[in-house]
């Protein structure tokens, strides 16, 4: 393993990391060295997680957690620092988004939702970890983003609202934390191979309406966003920051004329 992206010895936080994206980063980072916890709002699942990455040889921990409520995330970080000692690493994975359709249909008590759980949720976490981070010399805090954020969409609106706002989040943190060693930095995936998207995969027609218009023509698979989050927590990434790094396979570049068409 090149030095570049070892994580020995770092402590790593990763929000929603029970499934899907959240998994891929997890499992990468316990891969490359870091002692992970691992947090969704299933106490079970995440002890499940735990001991796959365990079978491999590697370490982790389960701290179960529901972003929206801070009682929860300030017992996350303080069972972090109680069990692990530290924190150096944080991925704020988790997110929602409960609502499809346009934007003015959307309820005052689904656009507080959707706020409170990609937006405020990271805020706090940062505020309550980043502390910790300064105090073993810096670290890294990455959000888990989308190219929602950069435009507009017709159904997602208020979720694409949400993580604009989470880029905007990164890049405060990167100007107000930088000077103590913290970099802070986004990921804007585009469509992956999760649950959240499973109607438009599993669709071959869906499938290809959705992806022949992309420079790559399909859609990514999520450890091809944990490979980014391991470079921006190591020392590949130590002079990014501030940054949103857009993985979607062309798309937010411009479109294509499929071969097939």
């Amino acid at each position: 393993m090149s030095s570049l992206f070892d994580l020995t010895g770092k402590i790593a936080i990763v929000t929603g990391s029970t499934k899907g994206i959240g998994l891929a980063i997890a499992r990468r980072m316990a891969e490359h060295g870091a002692t992970v916890v691992v947090s969704s709002r299933k106490e079970d699942a995440c002890e499940a997680v735990v001991a796959e990455i365990r079978a491999e040889g590697w370490k982790a921990v389960s701290i179960p957690c529901h972003v929206g409520r801070r009682e929860q995330l300030q017992n996350l970080v303080d069972q972090t620092v109680a069990q692990c000692g530290g924190i150096d690493i944080v991925v704020a994975n988790a997110g929602i988004n409960p609502y499809f359709g346009p934007a003015a249909g959307a309820s005052d008590e689904v656009f507080d939702r959707v706020m409170a759980t990609n937006v405020r949720a990271n805020f706090q976490l940062a505020n309550m970890t980043i502390p910790h981070m300064v105090a073993r010399g810096g670290g890294s805090f990455t959000i888990i983003s989308s190219i929602g954020g950069l435009i507009g969409q017709p159904q997602i609106g208020i979720y694409g609202i949400s993580k604009a706002a989470d880029m905007a989040l990164i890049r405060n943190i990167a100007v107000e934390w930088g000077p103590s060693g913290i970099r802070a930095n986004a990921i804007a995936p585009g469509l992956v191979r999760t649950d959240f998207a499973r109607a438009l995969w599993e669709d071959p027609v869906r499938y290809k309406k959705t992806t022949s218009q992309a420079p790559l023509q399909r859609i990514g698979e999520p450890d091809e966003i944990a490979g980014a989050a391991v470079f921006l927590a190591s020392a590949a990434g130590s002079f990014t920051t501030g940054h949103t790094l857009v993985i979607d396979g062309g798309i937010t570049a411009g479109t294509v004329t499929s071969p097939e068409a």
